[in-house]
Formats: C-alpha cells, sequence, structure tokens
C-alpha cells in the first residue's frame, strides 16, 4: 500500500488540474453541454493528464540528485529513495501508452465537426509534441531564463489546441494569446518563489534561477499581467466576437479577471505563495471564487442570454 501511495505521489494526479485547459475551446465555442463534446474533452483530458505523468516521471528521474539537496522536494519518491529509477521509467512508460492509447479513442466518437480519424491523430499528435518537447524541457531547455517559462506557457496552449482538433473547433487568436499570457505571468510568479529562496539561502533552487532577480521577476510580473488585462478586454468587445456570442455583456467579466490578477500578484508579492499556482488554486478561497464568478458569468452570457 505504501509503495502504491508512493507511484501515484510519483504521477502527481493533483496537477491534473492544469489539463482542464483541454475543456477551453468547448466551453467558449458554446458546446460544452454536447454528449460529444464532453466525451471528447474528458477523453482528451485523461491523456494530457497520462502524458504528463510521464513527464513528471522523467523529471524526478534527471533531476534526483538535485532535487535530493533541496528542502522540499528531497521528500519527492524518487530522492527519498521510495520509489527506484527502475521502477520510475517503467511507470513513465506505462503513462505514455495510456495517453497514447486514451487518445486513440476519439477514433470512436462520431462527430458532426470533425473527421474522427482527423481528430484522434490530430489530438494525438499535440500530446506527442507535447511529450517530446517536454523531455527536452526536463533535459536541457529549462536550464536557460526566459525559455523555461515561455515553454510551460506554450505547453497551456498546445493543452487548448489538443481540446480543439478533439471537438473540432477552431480556436481564436484571442484565446490562444490569453491563454499564452496568463500562464506566462503565473510561471514568472513562479519563479519569484525561487528567487526569494535563493537570495535566502544563498543556493538557487534552480541552475537558471542566477538569471533571474526581483527587479526583472516583478517588471516581468506586471508587464505579462497588464498585457494579459488589455488582450482580455479587446477579446470581449471585439466584433467577431460580440456577433459570435450574441451579447454585448462580456465586457463585464473583465472585472473578474482584473481582481483574479490581483489577488495572484498578491499572494506572490504580499505572502510570497506562489511556488505551485495549483495549490494557489486548490487552496486559495478567494481566487476559487472569482474563478467560479468568472466561469458562471460566461456561462450565463453564452449559454443563457
Amino acid at each position: 500500500m505504501q509503495n502504491i501511495n508512493q507511484l501515484f505521489k510519483l504521477i502527481r494526479p493533483k496537477q491534473w488540474i492544469k489539463n482542464f485547459f483541454v475543456f477551453g475551446p468547448a466551453f467558449f465555442a458554446g458546446v460544452i453541454f454536447q454528449t460529444n463534446s464532453i466525451l471528447a474533452g474528458l477523453i482528451t483530458f485523461l491523456a494530457y493528464s497520462f502524458a504528463a505523468s510521464s513527464i513528471y516521471c522523467f523529471n524526478d528521474i534527471y533531476d534526483v540528485e538535485d532535487d535530493r539537496r533541496h528542502p522540499v522536494k528531497c521528500k519527492r519518491p524518487i530522492a527519498a529513495g521510495d520509489i527506484t529509477i527502475p521502477q520510475a521509467y517503467g511507470l513513465m512508460g506505462l503513462m505514455f501508452l495510456l495517453a497514447m492509447s486514451a487518445s486513440s479513442l476519439l477514433l470512436l466518437l462520431p462527430n458532426e465537426r470533425v473527421n474522427p480519424i482527423a481528430s484522434a491523430y490530430q489530438t494525438g499528435g499535440i500530446i506527442l509534441f507535447y511529450w517530446l518537447l517536454n523531455l527536452a524541457y526536463c533535459a536541457k531547455l529549462k536550464q536557460y531564463a526566459i525559455i523555461d517559462v515561455c515553454i510551460v506557457a506554450f505547453g497551456f496552449v498546445l493543452r487548448l489546441l489538443a481540446g480543439g482538433f478533439a471537438v473540432g473547433v477552431v480556436l481564436s487568436k484571442w484565446i490562444v494569446l490569453m491563454t499564452f499570457l496568463i500562464t506566462l505571468f503565473m510561471s514568472f510568479a513562479k519563479r519569484r518563489d525561487d528567487v526569494l529562496r535563493m537570495e535566502k539561502t544563498g543556493e538557487a533552487p534552480r541552475k537558471n534561477t542566477i538569471r533571474y532577480n526581483l527587479t526583472f521577476i516583478n517588471q516581468a510580473i506586471t508587464i505579462t499581467a497588464s498585457v494579459t488585462l488589455v488582450c482580455y478586454i479587446m477579446y470581449t468587445v471585439s466584433p467577431e466576437v460580440i456577433q459570435n456570442f450574441h451579447s454585448d455583456y462580456l465586457y463585464l467579466t473583465s472585472i473578474f479577471v482584473l481582481v483574479g490578477l490581483l489577488r495572484y500578484i498578491q499572494v506572490s508579492v504580499v505572502d510570497k505563495k506562489s511556488g505551485d499556482p495549483t495549490k494557489v488554486i486548490l487552496r486559495d478561497r478567494f481566487t476559487q471564487c472569482v474563478l467560479l464568478a468568472w466561469v458562471l458569468a460566461f456561462l450565463l452570457i453564452i449559454y443563457v442570454f
């Protein structure tokens, strides 16, 4: 039982919340409540989650020596000696096979908006590309400042693309831009915690942390938050979006985006607890209420009014 718990800890199912981005295209296209869209979204969510878990295994294998010197990461299963490296490689391979197998289930779903064969191959191709990109990220690319956060943000764009291919929805350029910007903002906020730890302990948590400092991080957070808000407002008032949703009231949801950004900055700068965006979403009641209010407002505007 203890070993099974460690295996679950290694694949980090709590991080699967990030993969809800695959439902974004169906949500914004107004088809989220259609049976085929729900099934396609769930299949894509599982496939992406398995692929991400495979990457988590590889990351912990590759970083095992660094993790053992880290005050928090030393408790990870491989670093703590609870899971052997061969076992981790086996789990990594299993998760990847599950990801590819799950994406192939899209072949069985009829979809009037896209050919099931095209949907399955395109979605599986995006997930495979994400997997290969993150192997390179874990092995080398995360050592380069700025490139590391851009790859993390691009990973969320790939989630959107996978979700769009799965349900046969063409993504708006606004959705792609906002997804990249908001996740880039959160990635910089996460790096801020690394910089604070480096200044406190004198040891860099990551090899590229020495290429960041508080002045740069604070400015990067401010810039990305500002551009994200402007991009979102432009999205809500653009003629094509107003025509698509048949509503002039989308701009009102900008209030929740602004408040959400301010709250995340508060958590990062004042509370200094932005090291894991997933934990912020799962534990911070204020953030949860803002996110829920935004979703409900959008649901009302898209599906009711």
